[in-house]
Parts: structure tokens; C-alpha cells; sequence
């Protein structure tokens, strides 16, 4: 029997094109399309808001994720190319971000899952992904699985109440 062939990715232009379409799409029409949640047999897509790693000015993407347990998780992919996405590399230097879902915002920590963690979560992403392991062999590298946790609260504090 012959080795399974590796599968087609389009060409690299066509994905650029098809995710600054989808981001147009999402702003033309004030977010009622380009999102959606994730259920049982399908990833959601949602809106992740990061801070420049050397601009330090926000950029947006949309991704694709699953709730695993309060927290958001998602792959950073880039589209099966090599080099890894810039918003990954953006929540690697700032961690803290912000994610729209169809039910509103939230802001999140970002990490990568490590050892039983990551090979749990993938396994859950192989079920939306059939051929998961196949297209992450078209990568040089081992594809981050990215946690979104709930950004824990910080203590706010009114300088001009008493004692100040």
C-alpha cells in the first residue's frame, strides 16, 4: 500500500487573499459575519486583538477555536505555511490580549500547551480536522497549541478616594 500523499494546501497568495477578505468581511458588516461558536462538530471562529511585538500598535486576526473548559484554544497554524503567524509571535512578546466572540469580548492571557496538555488538545483538534497530522508534516516545526485563558483581574485603585 502506498504512503498517503500529502495534502493540498492552496497556494500561499490565495490564503493571504481569503483571510484579508474575511477580515473586510467582518468589518463591513459590523461583526454579523466572520464569527461563530464552537459546538460538539464544529471549530468557532473568533477575533484576536494583539499588541505589535515591534509596532506596539494592535493587529487583529481571525482564528479558528474550540473551548476546552473556560479557556479558548486554537492553533497557530498560519495557514499550514512555514513561519509562524505573526500573532502568535505578537502574544509570544505580549501576552495579554483580547478575543470577540459572537457573544461579546474577553480579555485573555495567552500560552502554549505543553506536554499531556498539547497532545490532548491536539487529539480534540484532530476531531474537527481529519487530517491534522498530515498537513502539520508540511511544517519545518511543531505547530503551537495556543491557550487563551481568562486574563486574571487586576486590583483597580481610585487614587482619589480616601487616603490619597
Amino acid at each position: 500500500m502506498d504512503p498517503p500523499r500529502a495534502p493540498r494546501v492552496p497556494p500561499r497568495w490565495f490564503v493571504l487573499t481569503a483571510w484579508a477578505v474575511h477580515r473586510a468581511l467582518y468589518r463591513v458588516t459590523p461583526g454579523r459575519f466572520g464569527l461563530r461558536r464552537a459546538t460538539s462538530d464544529q471549530w468557532g471562529m473568533l477575533r484576536l486583538r494583539t499588541v505589535g511585538r515591534r509596532t506596539g500598535t494592535e493587529r487583529v486576526a481571525i482564528l479558528g477555536y474550540f473551548e476546552d473548559s473556560g479557556d479558548l484554544v486554537t492553533m497557530a497554524m498560519n495557514g499550514w505555511g512555514d513561519p509562524e503567524p505573526a500573532w502568535w509571535l505578537n502574544l509570544q512578546a505580549h501576552p495579554d490580549a483580547t478575543v470577540e466572540l459572537i457573544d461579546g469580548r474577553r480579555s485573555v492571557r495567552a500560552r502554549a500547551a505543553v506536554g499531556d496538555e498539547r497532545r490532548r488538545l491536539w487529539e480534540r483538534w484532530a476531531h474537527y480536522a481529519k487530517n491534522l497530522d498530515r498537513y502539520a508534516a508540511l511544517r519545518s516545526r511543531e505547530t503551537a497549541v495556543v491557550i487563551l485563558e481568562p486574563a486574571p483581574r487586576t486590583a483597580s485603585f481610585d487614587c482619589n478616594g480616601p487616603g490619597f
